[in-house]
């Protein structure tokens, strides 16, 4: 399916997973020119990319970017049950070979390449950029689940409790949750109604084995801030209380890239993209993009100038073996 609105093309595709699961996929282009680079969201936990991300894909379109989604087993359109993620590992392997197949095109192989996370999709644009960190060029990540807030962290036997529950009832909704997610995470009362009468979007308590991956890699990402090299933004509301500001602060003070920024928005809520008034929305984009704009300028004239000089190193595949010239474009 193709649709050209304000000169953006967007179309839906299902692939087949290795296990056998069909995922749904979609993509925001511009309709007059090639995209000026490629960037693929990773949405948060019981959501989804075609509604709840639209409106990342027009504003990153509409300035010159190829965008592409992809909705997690269990979540949105793709096959699994709903809100049931057995591995989070599973979801960055079929992440990472989506988006690798996109960067592999022959059209795109000249390409630079970025990632853009909310919330739990932060964890998972750090999952892969720790399975790949040479082929990312850059992140974006709003209000990412990088770290279990302290007085929230179970103590560790607990999390072994949970472990062996999870194999046992993996998909029982018993995990308690004190508020109601969708009422303090999204601040525009008309989207929180588009939100719940959303069939494609999760309600309900966790399920056991999803709560339990979440824990599991928040606690692993905690520790492994340092070990976060590529550059990136990320952005927060200081009034976020379903992740806590003050761990992207801290995932800025850790992380070892060269090339690190951290903006917060005051009073603002979780859903910075897509939650609050348009003027606050319309501020978040500004950012991202000029962050964006400037360092896709940089890296095409980097890759100019590898090119002329014949050491282009997008020429290397993602196990960083070089490619036969019959390969090259």
């Amino acid at each position: 399916m193709a649709r050209d609105t304000d000169n953006i093309i967007y179309e839906e595709e299902f692939i087949l997973n290795p296990r056998g699961l069909k995922l749904f996929t979609c993509r925001w282009l511009p309709a007059n020119q090639e995209p000026k680079a490629l960037i693929f969201l990773c949405h948060g936990y019981a959501m989804e990319c075609s509604f709840w991300m639209k409106g990342t894909g027009i504003h990153l379109a509409k300035a010159g970017y190829g965008v592409y989604g992809i909705d997690y087993e269990g979540h949105g359109k793709s096959s699994g049950l709903l809100g049931y993620v057995p591995s989070l590992d599973h979801v960055v392997d079929d992440c990472s070979d989506f988006f690798t197949s996109v960067c592999e095109r022959k059209e795109n192989k000249r390409k630079l390449r970025f990632l853009f996370g909310e919330s739990m999709g932060g964890a998972v644009v750090l999952l892969l950029h720790r399975k790949k960190p040479k082929y990312w060029d850059g992140a974006v990540l709003v209000a990412p689940m990088c770290k279990i807030a302290d007085e929230m962290k179970p103590h560790p036997f607990v999390v072994t409790i949970l472990g062996k529950l999870s194999s046992v009832i993996p998909t029982w909704r018993i995990v308690p949750t004190p508020n109601d997610i969708v009422e303090i995470a999204i601040k525009n009362p008309e989207l929180r109604k588009e939100v719940r009468a959303n069939p494609n979007c999760y309600k309900g308590k966790p399920r056991l084995k999803t709560a339990y991956e979440l824990l599991r890699v928040s606690l692993d990402i905690e520790n492994n801030l340092d070990k976060v090299s590529l550059p990136f933004i990320v952005l927060h509301g200081s009034a976020d209380i379903v992740t806590d500001p003050s761990v992207s602060k801290l995932l800025y003070e850790s992380a070892s890239s060269a090339d690190k920024t951290f903006k917060l928005y005051p009073d603002m809520w979780h859903t910075i993209t897509a939650g609050e008034p348009p003027e606050s929305i319309d501020l978040v984009f500004s950012d991202i993009i000029a962050w964006m704009d400037e360092r896709t300028d940089a890296g095409n004239s980097r890759l100019e100038s590898e090119q002329k000089a014949g050491h282009d190193d997008r020429f290397l595949d993602y196990q960083g073996k070089k490619k036969s010239s019959g390969n090259q474009i």
